[in-house]
């Protein structure tokens, strides 16, 4: 039997992909550029059914396609976006067999908190707990994990910490786990300016911003122009994601999340465990797919390589052309091929 590590040298550049049936043809070599026109953008609105269940702190809200017995996939958003971003992901894996589930993260949505005295918290650990705690809720034992934004960093720690829990992992922009210590030390000055939300999310005038319905919806708009520049979306696009920012703690979990990454919040000590773990930099040995969106302003120079040494099992990296950082909604078929792909590693 070839062990992972082998199989990922042996995949090499020539390695044949599992196409999505009734798809247009996408290029899956490994390490390729794929293109933007491949990409097979839908026109899907809303998902066939949402539900809710009781999961660890949280009432979670999520969406489901695909057969209840089909081989599970958990698809997971970022700020600030929600569940939409996958609304043309899920069919194209629901029509492969998967069960697809697609959460509303903790602050977004319908999601809500069980208890009103429940420490509005969103560091990283908490996040990816939800997510532990959706899976036992509905009897999930393992699945494959893929997100971008919060949600590559949620599914990569689960895939580092708890790989029994993850079959595979499909992560935008790779190796997201936050590095507190290092945040503390400056970036180049254009990346500085990229992060412009995370320094105003520390100042109360950014807190009154996300709490105020009007200055959330601008502003949240105007990342999702800045860090997508080719993504040609329409109001009703971004009026449908917005909905989940009405959700009555968004404010809160989002302001929490960005002043904790950067040293000025405080965590809760019954993460310090976890998050001593995830200080150290743990590997991924999960099979993995790691895509870079080319016109995101996020994406690191260097093809992966920055990365590349956090994962250790078979593994594969692959630039999407022409797409920027909302990667599941602007090129829905090289995300889900990305997703069948790892799931046969």
């Amino acid at each position: 039997m070839i062990d992972r590590r082998t199989f990922s040298k042996t995949l090499g550049t020539g390695a044949a992909a599992v196409s999505l049936a009734g798809l247009p043809g996408l290029p899956t070599a490994s390490a390729a550029t794929t293109s933007g026109n491949t990409t097979g953008l839908g026109a899907r609105t809303s998902f066939p059914r949402l539900k809710q269940v009781g999961a660890g702190v949280l009432d979670v809200g999520y969406a489901e396609s695909g057969p209840a017995h089909g081989p599970v996939v958990i698809c997971l958003h970022g700020w600030p976006y929600d569940i939409h971003s996958f609304v043309d992901v899920a069919p194209l894996l629901a029509a492969q067999g998967y069960r697809v589930i697609v959460p509303y993260l903790r602050g977004h949505g319908t999601t809500r908190f069980l208890s009103d005295r429940t420490v509005r918290n969103a560091q990283q650990s908490a996040v990816a707990l939800d997510i532990v705690a959706l899976m036992d809720a509905l009897r999930i034992e393992k699945a494959v994990l893929a997100g971008f934004d919060w949600g590559s960093r949620t599914a990569d720690i689960i895939a580092a910490l708890w790989p029994e829990r993850c079959k595979a992992l499909v992560s935008v922009s790779g190796y997201l786990v936050t590095n507190l210590a290092a945040n503390l030390d400056p970036l180049p000055a254009q990346a500085e300016h990229t992060w412009w939300y995370q320094y105003y999310f520390a100042t109360e005038r950014g807190r009154k911003a996300m709490e105020d319905s009007a200055h959330r919806r601008e502003l949240t708009r105007l990342v999702w122009e800045t860090v997508s520049p080719t993504w040609d979306f329409d109001d009703a696009t971004f009026d449908r994601a917005a909905t989940a920012f009405e959700n009555p703690d968004y404010a809160d979990i989002v302001i929490h999340n960005y002043r904790w990454r950067l040293g000025l919040a405080d965590g809760e000590r019954r993460y310090d465990g976890i998050e001593k773990r995830l200080a150290a930099r743990p590997v991924i040995t999960v099979p993995t797919i790691t895509l870079d969106p080319e016109r995101d302003p996020f994406t690191a120079p260097g093809n992966g390589s920055s990365y590349r040494d956090r994962f250790t099992g078979a593994y594969d990296h692959r630039t999407l052309a022409g797409i920027g950082h909302n990667v599941p909604q602007e090129a829905p078929t090289a995300f889900a091929q990305a997703v069948v792909d790892v799931d046969h590693f």
